[in-house]
């Protein structure tokens, strides 16, 4: 199957391009920017792909340009629905991945798809926005929404907090500026992510959004617990407050029953990945 593949060079696109290309997916990388259209569509119109996974978007939540939330992640995933709807054979599905920041704050965890979205930033905002938007080509095209749970993996940029982490202990650093360790999150593996968005490119139903997610959270603390455990470094952490978010989501937990069903129905069970391995193949890589 030819895969048309945004978001190519990004922590997610690259290994996920050898997952697809390693399962027998021919891959080709979208090199048009998503807010130029006519580019977009050009480029659309020469690949005619079988397939469409759309991972291109502005995914820091600290991002300084509000308006590129906006920009990138609703007007141009327009562009590129729009694009694959006037292909004159249509792709056989389009995964688009959302985010399960969508959820924001809840009593309820593990969240389940059908929670009610609650949004507490612009990055959440725009990709909920292009969630209600996407389902307006639902008429046209096979769409498959994922909602991906926090994950890493080498490669992540520093920006975030795990691989930010990851080269402090690996570089023994004696101190480390972090926001509010108190949190909980999933930090899954990115490459359970990518092996759940090839079962769901091939088996998801159409219209249904799955999280991609393992219902295991932890604190940041228990992060760094597990940092020292691996190093034998003992650092400083200094919560600074430029790092502390005014609508912090305080946890965020999914439940992975949907997407478990799919996997046991087709017989393609997902790769699990300790927090412990992950974090050391992480530390194998951090810069030096």
């Amino acid at each position: 199957m030819k895969i048309l593949l945004t978001g190519a060079d990004g922590f997610t696109g690259r290994p996920f391009a050898k997952h697809a290309t390693a399962a027998g997916h021919e891959v080709v990388p979208s090199r048009a920017d998503l807010t130029d259209r006519q580019a977009l569509h050009q480029e659309v119109q020469e690949v005619a792909p079988d397939a469409a996974v759309h991972l291109a978007a502005i995914s820091f939540v600290g991002h300084a340009d509000e308006g590129a939330f906006y920009a990138v992640n609703v007007l141009g995933t327009t562009n590129l629905l729009d694009a694959l709807a006037q292909l004159p054979k249509r792709p056989r599905r389009v995964l688009l991945a959302s985010s399960a920041n969508i959820y924001g704050n809840s009593e309820q965890s593990p969240l389940l798809e059908t929670q009610p979205p609650a949004p507490v930033n612009h990055y959440a905002m725009s990709k909920l926005a292009m969630e209600y938007m996407a389902r307006t080509y639902s008429d046209r095209l096979d769409l498959v929404i994922t909602r991906p749970f926090n994950y890493t993996g080498p490669g992540q940029d520093p920006n975030f907090v795990i691989p930010k982490l990851a080269a402090h202990f690996a570089t023994r650093a004696p101190s480390v500026s972090l926001g509010n360790l108190h949190v909980e999150r999933e930090f899954n593996d990115i490459r359970m992510v990518c092996d759940a968005y090839l079962l769901l490119l091939a088996h998801g139903a159409p219209g249904e959004a799955y999280n991609v997610c393992s219902g295991q959270p932890y604190t940041l603390q228990f992060v760094i617990d597990t940092f020292e455990r691996l190093t034998g470094h003992h650092m400083k952490v200094q919560v600074d407050p430029r790092f502390v978010r005014p609508n912090e989501v305080h946890r965020l937990c999914g439940s992975p029953d949907k997407l478990n069903r799919v996997a046991a129905m087709h017989g393609m069970p997902l790769a699990t990945h300790s927090l412990q391995e992950t974090l050391q193949s992480m530390l194998v890589q951090a810069p030096a």
